[in-house]
């Protein structure tokens, strides 16, 4: 199928009719998704849409995007809900979220207690904004929403705040989704995942961590291996890979997270999607 850019892949979007049983799945780079299964409206996740380009960079920067925005935001004209699962610029960017807000006046946002001044500087009403509660499902028109805790690099819980980061379990049209937000495996994450329906696609961060990106102040997410081994433990059918292709200073080598898979669970489905391109899922 084509892939699709700007006010061309919202028409997409918008013109899919997607059969029960099936999730519709569009990469918006980095850990940016748009779902969209029964209905019409689309449920976005983590967009980051902004951002400098390489020539825009200032010598020795690292943090510049390799492609483009593959929408902008202010295209964005059918979301139902944004959920961003964590308060840093490639999760929560109020140059993303605040037009997406003008854009889609009937989309709901679904931040954590650690991005409030984020929705604040981008013009977004707190009555608009929902803020989980880590375990208890919510629903967004027919969709079901569980927010769950991931660690980047700790569980973090604020008796004010609550969780600082954030993963999503989204249950829609017969499929389960998992999009973990930033993680690492922390103990007790198995044991949390396995206590809530199982994915069948999963969407995980597999940029790795390193000691030289942590003397940085970059923090790290998960693993290949850890990636592919949970991916085995927690019977995912699908793993989609995320978090590898934006910052070209905070990724890992193409081929690690396939050669992990073929190493250690070499029948497991992965998918790495391009900026724009969709993914139907059918199960």
């Amino acid at each position: 199928m084509a892939t699709h850019y700007g006010k061309d892949l919202i028409a997409q979007m918008d013109a899919l009719r997607v059969p029960p049983g099936a999730l519709a799945i569009w990469a918006l780079g980095q850990m940016g998704f748009a779902l969209k299964g029964s209905g019409d409206g689309v449920i976005y996740v983590d967009p980051y849409l902004t951002g400098k380009s390489k020539a825009e960079a200032a010598p020795g920067e690292i943090f510049y995007r390799e492609f483009p925005p593959p929408v902008a935001p202010g295209e964005i004209t059918n979301a139902r809900a944004v959920l961003c699962s964590h308060e840093h610029l490639d999760h929560t960017d109020a140059g993303t979220i605040g037009p997406i807000a003008r854009a889609s006046p009937q989309a709901t946002f679904i931040i954590t207690g650690w991005s409030h001044a984020i929705a604040d500087q981008a013009g977004i009403a707190p009555a608009r904004r929902i803020t989980p509660v880590v375990g208890r499902p919510f629903s967004i028109g027919d969709a079901r929403v569980t927010a769950l805790p991931s660690a980047h690099y700790q569980v973090e819980d604020d008796a004010t705040k609550g969780h600082r980061w954030l993963g999503f379990l989204i249950e829609w049209n017969g499929v389960t989704l998992y999009h973990s937000g930033d993680t690492v495996i922390y103990p007790g994450y198995m044991e949390t995942l396995k206590a809530h329906p199982r994915a069948d696609v999963a969407i995980v961060p597999v940029n790795g961590r390193d000691a030289y990106r942590d003397s940085l102040g970059i923090v790290g997410n998960l693993l290949p291996l850890e990636a592919a081994w949970l991916a085995r433990e927690l019977g995912w059918d699908v793993l989609i890979a995320g978090h590898n292709d934006l910052f070209i200073g905070n990724c890992i080598g193409a081929g690690e997270l396939p050669d992990a898979i073929r190493r250690f669970n070499p029948r497991q489905k992965m998918h790495v999607l391009q900026p724009g391109e969709l993914y139907l899922y059918v199960k």
